[in-house]
């Protein structure tokens, strides 16, 4: 994709998804697992995530985050 439409479709993409959230009851995960295709597209970016781990690298960079926020209050 030219890198202008991937911008727009990333943005409107994150937007939708906000806003199906925000107007929802329903958890993340299952609101995920409702527009996640079986063997699709989605579900398979969402498997090499899974194994890189990515959860626990944004776990550990909110940490990250905090321990430094609290130091620069102590400063």
């Amino acid at each position: 994709l030219e890198e202008t439409l991937a911008l727009s479709l990333a943005k409107e993409t994150v937007i939708g998804s906000a806003l199906l959230l925000d107007q929802s009851e329903t958890s993340p995960e299952a609101l995920r697992k409702a527009v996640t295709s079986p063997g699709g597209t989605t579900e398979a970016a969402l498997i090499v995530l899974q194994n890189g781990k990515f959860r626990n690298l944004i776990c550990e960079a909110a940490l990250s985050a905090k321990h430094r926020s609290i130091e620069l209050a102590d400063s």
